[in-house]
């Protein structure tokens, strides 16, 4: 069965650029991260949706369960995108971000946006699952990365061999929620901000354009 996903909006009705973000493996659309970047990119004048697989709305009911399979996540991913005017942008948190760059060629994406890609799964386990398709992508993509990321750390992932279509903007001393320690002397509101920045920049060309055409 495929499960239409219900968005919950933020920003003006009419953008000239529309951000699709999905959730993490292990939490909602609407945690603190979540909402900070959404709020963020909708007060930039960005149009954007968040949206929910079934095995995490099933959560809100009370129900645990796992995340759904691949295919699912696919699936709603294809219909999340499957009434969106372009030009439109995908992506999102951990697994929400990589689901989307699955797709992102085949959905015709303007952008790609990830906020922590998991490059190794939990423990630091490769699979190269992960990562190949990423050097072929053809969408244009950033990547929000921390660069003490345990599901990809800086010195991983740029000797990785990417398409040169994806950019990487590192939070320094960042964990997965780009999150520094303590004694790095930099703060969690500061490494959001900055991100938040370059997905600012990463996506104004994109509305540009849109512009432009008009």
């Amino acid at each position: 069965m495929i499960t239409t996903p219900d968005m919950l909006w933020n920003g003006p009705a009419r953008a000239a650029l529309t951000v699709v973000l999905a959730h993490g493996a292990g939490a909602p659309m609407d945690t603190p991260f979540m909402t900070f970047f959404a709020e963020g990119l909708a007060e930039r004048g960005f149009g954007v949706g968040r949206f929910e697989f079934p095995y995490m709305a099933a959560r809100r009911t009370g129900k645990r369960k796992p995340p759904d399979r691949e295919p699912m996540l696919l699936d709603c991913w294809r219909n999340a995108t499957a009434g969106l005017k372009s030009p439109f942008v995908i992506g999102g948190k951990s697994m929400g971000g990589r689901m989307a760059s699955l797709i992102a060629d085949d959905v015709g994406a303007a952008g790609l946006l990830c906020l922590g890609y998991p490059f190794v799964g939990m423990g630091g386990k490769e699979n190269p699952k992960r990562t190949a398709h990423l050097a072929v992508l053809k969408t244009p993509a950033l990547i929000c990365q921390g660069t003490r990321d345990p599901m990809g750390n800086k010195s991983f992932v740029t000797a990785l061999p990417l398409s040169r279509k994806i950019r990487l903007s590192w939070a320094e001393d960042g964990d997965h929620d780009l999150k520094p320690r303590k004694a790095s002397g930099l703060t969690h509101a500061e490494n959001l901000a900055a991100a938040l920045d370059a997905a600012g920049r990463f996506l104004e060309p994109l509305a540009a354009a849109k512009k432009r055409d008009r």
